[in-house]
């Protein structure tokens, strides 16, 4: 982690959670703090730890009408997962880092109360890009949710 980005997040283990480390931004008022607390680590529980994985954990101000996860917050929580995948994965700095494309098919309705997985894998690096892929998973986490694919613009070195 660069000095810089260290003044934007935490990431210190996750004393609820063994294994995971704690993703929050130090600013409360970034988008991210709207999706509450969220969760990382690498693999683990029979996924390769060339998947990242993101949990966020759903509550009433992130439903639609109904009582499923709004797809708005959906596609927001697998955006900023990209970023944390970047430094699980040890990819680069990636508080620097921009979404060009983000695209996202839904595939069941989430619900609340029950933590929330993005499965984020690396399909390609170049230089100056990085491609990626992923589901987004609940309950067992054969549960599948959403699928996604996205370019990301890595941060100038």
């Amino acid at each position: 982690m660069t000095e810089a980005e260290k003044n934007f997040f935490t990431s210190d283990p996750d004393p609820d959670h063994p294994g995971w480390y704690q993703w929050k931004l130090k600013d409360p008022e970034c988008y991210n703090s709207f999706l509450g607390p969220m969760i990382v680590r690498r693999g683990g529980d029979g996924i390769a730890d060339n998947i990242a994985r993101v949990r966020m954990f759903p509550e009433r101000q992130h439903r639609n009408l109904g009582d499923a996860v709004h797809g708005g917050t959906m596609m927001g929580f697998i955006d900023c997962a990209l970023f944390a995948a970047m430094r699980v994965l040890e990819i680069g700095p990636s508080g620097f880092a921009v979404t060009l494309e983000l695209q996202t098919h839904f595939i069941g309705a989430a619900r609340l109360g029950e933590p929330l997985e993005a499965q984020v894998e690396v399909a390609r690096e170049t230089g100056r890009f990085l491609f990626l892929r992923g589901l987004v998973v609940q309950g067992d986490g054969s549960e599948n949710m959403a699928s996604y694919t996205a370019i990301v613009k890595k941060a100038p070195q």
